[in-house]
């Protein structure tokens, strides 16, 4: 899971606290600023999940231990002087105890950050919502069929729209596309990053070619 050694982490230099930027591995939004001893540091790198020193109670705690929140490890990186650390992971529900995605809310306004919010939204009404009661969880237990006819519904009124009517109707059936899309995505198992990878892998391909 992690490549770092804490033997090559400079400990010394914050008195024995290394500041940690935590990062989401789908979004690329930052969540939140936290700092490991090496206690923490090695409950993080044994257990899989974020844990930090708390310099008020002056104690380890694992973030999301009260609220369920917990921040899953998938990588980490030491900055080039080893004395920082950026730990990208996969967050269970909002990482700020506000109730935010992100304890830095001026990012709520990129694309990836929206489309990331939407598409835990959609696996939150999977997992907690009766068809009853939301149109999403009413679409994933149609099955995956229905929600394939739904995209190609939404497709044919998105290019009714890009020949025969204004903007505004336009930017409408393109953000019902997208939302029919992701759900698609989640049905099957599958998420944003997969895509998003899929199209750097082809932008590098156009670049060596070039």
């Amino acid at each position: 899971m992690l490549t770092i050694q804490a033997d090559n982490l400079d400990w010394l230099k914050g008195d024995g606290l290394i500041p940690v930027v935590i990062q989401d591995v789908e979004s690329s939004v930052v969540l939140m600023l936290g700092y490991m001893n090496r206690a923490a540091f090695d409950k993080t790198v044994a257990s899989g999940y974020v844990f930090f020193f708390s310099r008020s109670r002056q104690s380890l705690w694992q973030k999301g231990e009260t609220s369920g929140n917990t921040l899953q490890v998938v990588s980490g990186y030491a900055d080039c002087d080893n004395d920082s650390l950026l730990f990208q992971v996969k967050p269970q529900g909002p990482t700020c105890h506000l109730g935010s995605q992100s304890c830095f809310k001026a990012q709520n306004n990129n694309y990836a950050s929206v489309l990331n919010q939407l598409q835990t939204l959609i696996a939150d009404r999977a997992q907690s919502a009766t068809s009853e009661d939301s149109y999403t969880a009413s679409l994933l237990t149609a099955g995956l069929n229905r929600i394939a006819q739904k995209v190609g519904e939404e497709a044919v009124e998105t290019v009714v729209a890009a020949v025969a009517e204004d903007d505004e109707c336009l930017l409408a059936e393109v953000a019902d596309l997208v939302y029919h899309l992701l759900v698609l995505l989640y049905a099957r198992n599958l998420s944003l990053a997969r895509v998003i990878a899929e199209l750097e892998q082809r932008s590098n391909k156009v670049d060596a070619s070039a």
